[in-house]
Formats: structure tokens, sequence, C-alpha cells
């Protein structure tokens, strides 16, 4: 089975790009929605975010902006958050490869925002990095999560840097151009991985 790696920072257009590729038919393991069902009420991740973070949730709930907030005053609270998250992302991602084998996939794509970061890519025979124009990025960010430039800025600075993801590309997608565009640069990809 092939094991392919898609990532990009935040406002990159990695979720259009992997919605492209599961109407293609390739099985797509979403980190993020993995992440979101984790921190959900009742997910196995909130009662440790509870600790570390009390005022992030409230009611059996997490408060996405109070924890952003919490981590831009504070860093150092990233790496603890990931300790906890990344190992639970690990067993999902574990348990996805066991199923698609099981199914008889020919090719998976591994959708994970912190591919590099986590070494997931080395699971990966290609890596391919959803990239756009900086101010397109910021733009994006600041209208999907609601805030100020400023604040989209720092939390975009929080993430390993475009250029480096780019380095360490098999294939870059480029978005920002047009739909029509990114959906060739897709098909293309698509191709190659048939090929």
């Amino acid at each position: 089975m092939k094991i392919l790696g898609l990532t990009g920072g935040m406002g990159m257009g990695k979720s259009t790009v992997a919605s492209m590729l599961r109407r293609a038919g390739v099985a797509v393991f979403d980190a993020d929605a993995i992440v979101h069902a984790l921190q959900a009420p009742g997910g196995a991740a909130l009662p440790r975010i509870a600790q570390l973070v009390p005022q992030a949730v409230t009611a059996g709930r997490l408060d996405r902006p109070v924890l952003r907030q919490a981590v831009l005053a504070h860093p150092a609270l990233l790496k603890k958050l990931e300790a906890i998250m990344h190992p639970l992302v690990r067993r999902a991602r574990t348990g996805f490869l066991r199923r698609s084998r099981l199914q008889g996939a020919t090719c998976v794509v591994l959708d994970i925002p912190l591919l590099f970061e986590t070494g997931a890519d080395r699971l990966c025979s290609r890596v391919a990095v959803v990239s756009a124009p900086p101010w397109v990025q910021r733009r994006r960010v600041a209208h999907r999560r609601n805030m100020p430039p400023p604040q989209a800025r720092r939390l975009i600075a929080c993430q390993m840097r475009d250029a480096r993801r780019v380095q360490k590309a098999d294939t870059v997608i480029r978005t920002g151009l047009s739909m029509k565009e990114t959906e060739r640069q897709v098909r293309r990809f698509i191709r190659s991985l048939r090929a």
C-alpha cells in the first residue's frame, strides 16, 4: 500500500486539496478531524486539556479562542498540548492504516498539518505540500478564525515556515490562484500516484 503525506500550514488550502483527493476515491486520514473529535465533549483529550488550561474548558466544552489566546500568551503551552494530542492522533493513524490494508487499499493519504514536525513523513513514500502566497494565507486565517490580522500573523508564526515545508516536499500544490488551477494540479498529482 502506498502511503502519501499531505501537509501545509493553516490557511494554505490543504483541506480543499484533501476533499478533492477524497472525491477522486483516495482514502484520506484527516488529522484535524481526529483532533476535533478528541477535543469534543467526551473526547479522550478534553480532561487533560482541562487540567492544563482550566479556563479553556467550560461545561465540558473546549473554548478554542480561549485556548488559542493562552497559547499565544504562553508559547510553552503548545508543546504541552502536543504531548497530549500527538500520541492519541498516532493511535488513530495506526488504526486507519491497519483498516486500509485490510480493505485492500492500494493508496492512502495522511493529511497531517504537523507531518514533518511529528516525523510522520517517514511513513510516506511521497509528500505533497499545499502552499499559497503569504498574503493569501494571512487573509484566509484571519477570515476563517474571525481574528484580527496581527493575531493571525502571530498564529502563523507558531508553525513551521512555508519555505521549509516546500523545501522538504516531493510535490508542491499551489493554491491562491483559482479553484480550477488547484483542481488541475490535484488531477496531475493523482495521475502521478496511479502511474
